[in-house]
């Protein structure tokens, strides 16, 4: 077993977080007093400046809130019609950066939403409304097919509007953001799994379901933060270490899990390593993103206002849910050259932890990726998922939290954070542009990006 050159500060650590209730603490103040956190809710500010104090009060230097002017969006009022074969009622939400709308037609039901599905449809799609569930691999996909791809791939293809099915029972319906940074062209709503199984099982009793809806949502410019705070390096402050996370969730929940667990285990981390770690040679940054479920702007916007400093910014973290996942692991970002280095400190821990390699374009991890900067999160390395399962649903409440888990998430982040400040020989630097593409180069991100880049000439092309 390695020897572990860390062992006091790791004992203070693990002994603190375990013997606290603070991380806690704060998630219940998130959630129970600042509700969902969304963009342009009181509730958010009102989080952003608790997160800063909280910062403060532990230690950190150069607290501070970086304004984000985006395009922000406002929940209105929404239905959903039956009107043929049969006339009723079905509950649902619309998605951010849906439109007002007013309109009738038909659904056009593609099941799980395979992208090869709109091609072999269009004439049925064009003018119509699709009718897609939440399967993040369909039909048998090897990449994770996002909501937002099948909201865009129905918006080319010319449908009048998009319906979103969760498809996990017994959740409810399942939000998401649509809309390529901007209001969206077409309506989006999203139904439960039972009302989108019902709408089904019309279409093939009848052929044929016409539906009417109608919304007043509303887009509007808006102001959010992102949350900054670091612990000084000694020999070496120029050169960062930065662990981060989201702090905003849905309006229609709590985000508790999906993103707050994550938020205050970098708090925790935070707040254990200001006090027990104030001699490391490089600085360790506190990032919290201010509105990452709408497309991860915070974090984007970051990325593109300090992109001189990215050369110096020797790893990031990414923390997005981590004090909701049961199995802690290390999943890099295709740098396998850190590896054998991350498999060795979870021996030097005795602390066994997965190492994974994957790239993935959703959470604040990717803004990082792109520019060249080694990254990973912490992740379910042996993942089976098939979706959020309560994730983006009413019901991502503060009961499901479990201050195990969140001890355990913020117990890893700290003692990596220690090891990859302190690390001597660490063996990556920053990609160049070029090296980024080569790592992007398989046949699942090239159709994905094909698509998004359809999916940006569409909405210039589009838009006012």
């Amino acid at each position: 077993m390695s020897k572990n050159p860390h062992l006091s500060i790791d004992q203070k650590i693990v002994g603190d977080t375990y013997t606290s209730s603070e991380i806690m603490d704060n998630l219940t103040i998130l959630c129970d007093d600042f509700g969902s956190r969304f963009g342009g809710t009181a509730g958010e500010k009102q989080a952003a400046d608790f997160i800063a104090n909280k910062l403060r009060a532990y230690g950190l230097q150069n607290v501070h809130l970086e304004p984000i002017e985006y395009i922000g969006w406002r929940r209105g009022e929404v239905s959903l019609e039956i009107i043929s074969p049969i006339q009723k009622t079905i509950p649902c939400i619309t998605l951010p950066h849906s439109p007002a709308a007013d309109l009738e037609g038909r659904v056009i039901d593609l099941g799980d939403g395979a992208p090869v599905l709109y091609d072999q449809r269009a004439d049925e799609i064009q003018g119509s409304i699709v009718m897609a569930n939440s399967e993040i691999f369909p039909g048998g996909s090897k990449r994770w097919v996002h909501r937002g791809e099948k909201f865009g791939r129905s918006t080319m293809a010319g449908a009048a509007g998009f319906i979103f099915v969760n498809h996990y029972p017994a959740y409810g319906p399942a939000t998401g953001g649509v809309g390529n940074g901007g209001e969206a062209l077409i309506p989006a709503i999203s139904v439960a799994m039972e009302d989108g199984a019902f709408i089904s099982r019309l279409i093939k009793r009848y052929g044929e379901v016409k539906i009417r809806l109608k919304s007043s949502d509303h887009c509007e410019p808006m102001v959010s933060w992102n949350v900054i705070g670091d612990l000084p390096g000694t020999t070496h402050p120029d050169e960062v270490v930065m662990l981060g996370c989201h702090y905003d969730g849905h309006d229609i929940s709590q985000g508790a899990i999906d993103p707050a667990s994550g938020a205050v285990s970098v708090m925790e981390a935070a707040r254990v390593l200001a006090q027990y770690a104030t001699s490391l040679p490089r600085t360790i940054r506190f990032a919290l993103w201010g509105i990452e479920e709408i497309g991860l702007i915070g974090s984007r916007q970051y990325a593109a206002q300090h992109e001189a400093e990215l050369d110096k910014l020797r790893f990031y973290f990414n923390m997005d849910s981590a004090g909701g996942r049961p199995e802690k692991g290390v999943m890099l970002n295709e740098w396998p050259e850190l590896a054998p280095l991350f498999a060795n400190w979870s021996e030097e821990m005795t602390l066994p932890f997965g190492v994974g390699q994957s790239v993935n374009a959703f959470s604040d991890h990717y803004p990082f990726m792109l520019a060249g900067v080694p990254t990973g999160g912490m992740e379910q390395v042996k993942s089976t998922r098939t979706g959020r399962g309560y994730g983006h649903t009413r019901y991502d409440t503060l009961d499901k939290a479990d201050i195990t888990l969140l001890r355990e998430a913020a117990v890893l982040a700290a003692r990596l954070a220690v090891r990859v400040a302190s690390e001597e020989d660490w063996p990556v630097a920053r990609r160049s542009r070029e090296a980024v593409t080569a790592v992007l180069d398989s046949p699942s991100y090239r159709e994905r990006e094909e698509y998004a880049a359809r999916l940006e000439a569409y909405y210039q092309a589009h838009r006012g």
